[in-house]
């Protein structure tokens, strides 16, 4: 015996959900609302849709975003009308910058009840518009009945829903081939709650997305391979990445030319013996001597942002002869002296161009930045043993210690910045909102990414990131094999290592932010594991009773002095960049 099926009983309702369906849209994180009823009842009964409910907006547009992020397709976040829609907000610029394919669904009151008086009302249409691919302001049709209704009002009734479809298809074609956030606004009058047995939508094939290609029109490198040729001195740097973006054939042969230094973040997700990761550990010591050495020919550029303020500043007091950047989406002239967009993979172009460019094995440059690479971390060890107990030596311990294949969600701030200056463990990736770079959404993000993601998920978290965004729990989609390492140092960390005045109180109160909160009782909320550890000698055997655990979710504090971290950091560099290091 055949279930009937469910649909809300109003025509726009699902006229939006049939074509979020026909493209592909299997995901949709929906917060609780009257106004978006007609759409929550059509994506909940339809078994096509994976629908989960968070209630908060901002940790709900994350925590769309993480599935995003993970999948690589767009998924839909559904919400009410009113502030909810501008809780999205941080969301959506995060996608924006990160080219992540997310779709905001909001329901809105008719256009007559806009600017009355009425209660959860704002002005939706276009509200993110410096940070959207495409807004769809769809219109509601007149409420007649059939008796009301002629041939002139048929009419229009038609017209609006035709456009009401070429707008949703236009927005969800960005979202799949741009990629980037979309916005839907949509319109609901009075009955909300209804539903029927029968689809009542007026979705026709014209609105199914037309696939415009990964990657864009074919592009005649003549003039890039004779450039690449002549340039002695060439460096490739790049920024996030998804794993396997780059070919293991192209790695290889990007790593024979000795006159090129790839420069790799831990965010990039691949490596090998003869780049250069951590480049801050390798440049932040250089006066301008060595900055000058420094200096490329050509920069080649792909990837999403880049974390290191250092290669940004010597590249930019520094610059290259010519800077490319290939990729599908925007080229930033991060360095202002971007030359060249070239539209195409960073696999595609590199593999086209190196088949067709020989090795420069006379070239210095990578073998004397080396030189200095192979210094550095001779360095960095002993640095290493120098040191006491502190963000530092807990870093190096979480690295050393961390299982394979695992997913790891990386908080910003001073989180990101610490792994750059250890060497990337093998066999897990990288993951961190790197668009805006903020701390807002990281434990969203990271849960939403879990709960579509079959491999372990790993959430590596400062302390004011942890604690703003700690509603990202706050839903029943986090895994079992969900884990957050929380490194508390008492308050925002990165503070202490700028200029300023420090250990005043208007420093701890409104730069630091100093505070003693612990986890203990938001685990406890949340149904997560809880372990601490706050001293050197139990760090080692704390990690592995945590990494080896695998019953649920889990979260390990461990706590740091917060006075001595900004000292180890800072010496750190004035260590590695001492002269008898440089003369070994």
């Amino acid at each position: 015996m055949s279930i009937a099926k469910i649909y809300s009983d109003v025509p726009l309702a699902q006229t939006v959900i049939d074509l979020c369906k026909a493209n592909g849209i299997r995901h949709v994180v929906i917060s609780p609302g009257s106004r978006n009823a007609p759409l929550t009842i059509g994506f909940s009964h339809d078994p096509f849709f994976h629908c989960y409910s968070v209630v908060d907006e901002r940790s709900a547009g994350f925590f769309a975003m993480g599935i995003a992020q993970r999948l690589g397709e767009p998924v839909a976040v559904l919400c009410t009308s009113g502030s909810a829609l501008l809780n999205y907000y941080p969301a959506v610029s995060e996608a924006y910058y990160s080219h992540l394919p997310l779709v905001v669904l909001s329901a809105d009151r008719p256009e007559h009840l806009i600017g009355i008086g009425d209660g959860q009302t704002i002005n939706q249409e276009d509200v993110f518009a410096n940070h959207i691919l495409y807004s769809a302001n769809l219109r509601s049709s007149p409420k007649l009945s059939s008796v009301d209704r002629d041939e002139k009002v048929n009419a229009l009734v038609k017209e609006i829903e035709q456009a009401n479809v070429e707008k949703t298809a236009q927005a969800l074609s960005h979202a799949q081939n741009k990629p980037g956030p979309v916005h839907i606004n949509i319109p609901f009058d009075e009955p909300l709650y209804g539903t029927t047995s029968q689809p009542v939508g007026t979705y026709t094939e014209s609105g199914n997305i037309e696939s415009e290609g990964k990657n864009g029109p074919a592009v005649d490198l003549t003039e890039f391979i004779e450039m690449w040729e002549k340039s002695e001195r060439k460096m490739v740097l790049c920024g996030v990445l998804y794993p396997d973006s780059l070919s293991g054939e192209t790695i290889e042969k990007l790593a024979k030319d000795k006159s090129v230094v790839v420069f790799t973040e831990t965010t990039s997700n691949f490596d090998h013996p003869d780049f250069f990761p951590g480049i801050d550990k390798i440049i932040m010591p250089l006066d301008e001597t060595g900055m000058k050495e420094l200096q490329p020919d050509l920069l080649v550029t792909f990837g999403g942002m880049v974390i290191s303020k250092k290669i940004k500043a010597v590249l930019r007091n520094f610059p290259p002869k010519y800077h490319w950047h290939v990729g599908m989406q925007k080229a930033n002239d991060t360095f202002f002296c971007l030359s060249h967009h070239i539209q195409m993979s960073p696999e595609a172009f590199l593999s086209e161009l190196l088949s067709s460019t020989g090795t420069n094995t006379e070239s210095g440059y990578r073998p004397h930045w080396q030189a200095v690479k192979s210094r550095r971390a001779e360095a960095h060890e002993k640095w290493l043993e120098k040191i006491d107990y502190s963000d530092f030596t807990v870093f190096d311990a979480i690295l050393k210690l961390m299982p394979k294949g695992h997913s790891i969600h990386v908080t910003n701030s001073s989180t990101i910045r610490y792994m750059q200056l250890f060497e990337r463990p093998k066999g897990v990736e990288f993951f961190c909102n790197r668009g805006t770079s903020g701390i807002d959404g990281s434990v969203s993000t990271a849960v939403g990414f879990a709960s579509v993601n079959e491999r372990p998920t790993l959430l590596i978290t400062g302390d004011l990131s942890f604690f703003y965004d700690s509603n990202g729990l706050w839903n029943k989609y986090v895994p079992g094999n969900f884990k957050v390492i929380l490194i508390n140092n008492g308050g925002g960390g990165i503070f202490r290592i700028l200029p300023g005045d420090k250990d005043t109180e208007n420093f701890d109160r409104f730069f630091e932010t100093t505070h003693d909160l612990d986890a203990s009782n938001l685990c406890k909320m949340y149904g997560l594991e809880y372990a601490m550890t706050d001293s050197e000698k139990d760090l080692n055997p704390a990690l592995k009773r945590f990494f080896d655990r695998d019953t649920g979710p889990a979260l390990l504090e461990i706590k740091t002095p917060r006075k001595y971290n900004d000292e180890v950091l800072l010496d750190y560099f004035k260590y590695l960049g001492m002269e008898h290091w440089d003369q070994q």
